[in-house]
């Protein structure tokens, strides 16, 4: 039996990398998915890629405007929601003391504030006993170079699901926060200004993790069906990291 017969999902940007991931092994186990990004182009191609059961809303979740429009389409096709993925989010490594005050309101803007507004704007459509899984990051926790509003905005994640975990307790909403480590996703290939530094990037991710490689989006994308299905019924307010062991040991 499909673990997510019947029920009706969003994922936010849903486009590529994670977000195409978690919303393809979502329809597989059943589900009825919504996917949403700034890129229409990018969203044609996931949704011929997921080719079933899925619904491609073009918008950005930091404007107010497109989430309204998004839910408005999730209330019209399906009038209701089982599980929330807030997985947009943006990653502009700066080193301390070079931080620009545009990159800190872009990175805070779609990483904190979207996440949040995306959150409560699907509250009147979510069921009570809904799952809301929130995609932070092992760099909310860990010390990395460069990574300073990034972890920031990933702590202020962890923080939301402590918090939404004891306001929701009446409605049976799950908030979980699902923090990967490093992931080979394309969001890698913005990481350096060239394919060698890219590929250093990787190189030194891979030599730090003790598995010895990066993560696949479908590794993530296993444990996001995890904490959207019952299976997880007794899960609520933590965090599970799929990171190779990299922030355990």
């Amino acid at each position: 039996m499909n673990r997510l017969d019947g029920k009706v999902a969003l994922v936010t940007g849903g486009s590529s990398g994670i977000g195409l991931a978690i919303a393809q092994k979502f329809v597989e186990e059943g589900a009825y998915v919504f996917i949403t990004g700034r890129s229409q182009p990018a969203l044609d191609k996931a949704k011929a890629e997921i080719g079933r059961n899925v619904t491609a809303v073009q918008g950005d979740v930091t404007v107010s405007a497109d989430l309204g429009r998004l839910f408005q389409t999730v209330e019209k096709v399906k009038g209701k929601i089982d599980v929330v993925v807030a997985n947009s989010g943006l990653v502009e490594p700066q080193e301390f003391g070079r931080i620009t005050e545009e990159s800190f309101d872009r990175t805070f803007d779609l990483n904190a504030r979207g996440t949040l507004f995306t959150a409560q704007k699907a509250l009147p459509l979510l069921n009570d006993g809904g799952s809301i899984i929130l995609v932070g990051s092992i760099a909310a926790y860990t010390g990395q170079e460069g990574y300073t509003t990034y972890s920031a905005t990933k702590a202020a994640i962890r923080s939301y699901a402590r918090t939404w975990t004891k306001e929701f307790k009446d409605r049976g909403i799950r908030v979980n926060t699902l923090s990967p480590g490093p992931i080979d996703t394309p969001i890698m290939d913005s990481q350096a200004d060239s394919k060698e530094g890219v590929d250093a990037i990787r190189a030194a991710f891979a030599a730090a993790i003790p598995l010895g490689r990066m993560g696949r989006p479908e590794e993530v994308a296993a444990a996001a069906l995890f904490l959207a299905s019952d299976e997880s019924s007794f899960c609520a307010g933590m965090d599970l990291s799929v990171d190779g062991g990299m922030a355990q040991v």
